[in-house]
């Protein structure tokens, strides 16, 4: 059995941005930080991780199931680095902080600030530095998390196609 087709590696793969979800909402919660849009929109990203990761784990045997699996992977994993890198930007330039709305503006088919205020209702600004870890802020962090996340895929996805090679 292959990584690619393994049930428990997509199942992890879901839980590693299950736990992000988890601590987004344990910093804010439990040590009172305060989410901007940025990272109400980076929370996002990470939930499509996860259901990149379910979805892949429904029937990882299944290549249309695994071709929209990593296309979620790639689009939720390429989405969130554009908006931690952005939101870094706003972060290293004060006077940009303008440029990052304080609603978040979900389309009218998704309102999710609206649907579930606890998790996705923006209270914080972008240019707010309120966590800092090794010296990397929260937003620095995501950049790390993201491009991670596209470095496994691109990991992933050439195990997937040398085992298909392989055939």
């Amino acid at each position: 059995m292959s990584i690619v087709t393994d049930r428990r590696a997509w199942l992890l793969f879901a839980l590693t941005a299950l736990g992000l979800e988890a601590t987004a909402l344990w910093f804010q919660y439990a040590m009172g930080l305060d989410p901007c849009v940025k990272c109400v929109y980076e929370r996002v990203a990470v939930l499509g991780l996860v259901a990149a990761g379910v979805l892949g784990a429904l029937y990882p045997r299944a290549l249309l199931l695994r071709i929209a699996a990593y296309l979620l992977w790639l689009i939720s994993a390429a989405w969130g680095l554009r908006l931690a890198l952005q939101h870094v930007g706003i972060q290293d330039d004060p006077s940009t902080a303008f440029s990052c709305s304080f609603a978040a503006e979900f389309p009218t088919w998704a309102k999710l600030d609206e649907w579930l205020p606890a998790v996705f209702l923006p209270t914080g600004y972008c240019d707010d530095i309120q966590w800092q870890w090794l010296s990397l802020t929260m937003a620095q962090w995501m950049v790390v998390v993201f491009a991670l996340y596209l470095i496994s895929l691109a990991v992933v996805l050439v195990i997937d196609w040398r085992r298909d090679r392989s055939r």
